[in-house]
This record gives C-alpha cells, sequence and structure tokens, in this order.
C-alpha cells in the first residue's frame, strides 16, 4: 500500500507539473488537465507488464488498489472547483460542459453495443 500511494502522489505531482505547463502555454495561469495526465501516467504505469513482472505481489496489490481509489478520489475533490469555475466564467462555459455531458450520456449506450458486437464477433473467430 505505501508503494502505491508514492506512486500515486508521483502521478499526481507529474501530472499537476503537466497541466501548469500546458496552462502557462496556452496563456493561462492555471492547470490544464493536470488530473487527466496523472490518471493517465497511473494507468500506464500499472498497466505495464515489465513492472508488474518485477514487483512482489503485495506491492502490485497496493498499486492496483490505489489506481481504483484514485479517479473517485481526485473526482470528488475537484468537482467542486470546477462548477464554480465554470459558472463564474459565463454561459459559454456552462453551455460547453452541459453538452460534453450530454454527449457523454448518448455515446455510452452506442459504446456498449459496440463492444457486445466486438464480443460476440470475436467469439464467433474463436469457433
Amino acid at each position: 500500500m505505501i508503494y502505491g500511494t508514492a506512486l500515486l502522489a508521483a502521478c499526481m505531482l507529474c501530472g499537476s507539473y503537466m497541466g501548469n505547463i500546458l496552462g502557462a502555454l496556452l496563456g493561462l495561469n492555471s492547470d490544464v488537465g493536470g488530473v487527466g495526465f496523472a490518471m493517465l501516467l497511473l494507468l500506464l504505469v500499472t498497466n505495464s507488464k515489465k513492472l508488474s513482472e518485477k514487483l512482489p505481489k503485495g506491492t502490485s496489490e497496493g498499486l492496483n488498489f490505489w489506481s481504483g481509489m484514485f479517479l473517485p478520489i481526485i473526482i470528488a475533490m475537484s468537482a467542486g472547483q470546477n462548477v464554480y469555475s465554470a459558472i463564474s466564467s459565463g454561459a459559454l462555459a456552462v453551455v460547453a460542459g452541459l453538452a460534453a455531458t450530454v454527449l457523454a450520456f448518448i455515446l455510452v449506450p452506442v459504446l456498449g453495443l459496440m463492444s457486445k458486437k466486438n464480443t460476440v464477433d470475436n467469439a464467433g473467430e474463436e469457433e
């Protein structure tokens, strides 16, 4: 669990740093996508075959635990800030957020159907 916590912290620091760099490149004085960068880093590291082969089982389980806990914790922490920023930034930010949310709700069933079709197609190939 300790290694998982250390990895989580390292990914969060690196992601925040990358988000601040992106924000500076865009001319903003804020972190742009730091949580997303951190999540991608954590997924890449925890799903690395080379890393999982070298680590003891307990360490690997700790990394998997924290990679599963990372997303809900960070989203809960940043959700309030994002809503406040969007509302205070004006109507365009609110409309963009609502449009992205509606699009996500529409695409989830479509992706589910595509996944089922892909599973059925792959099952037919194995026979």
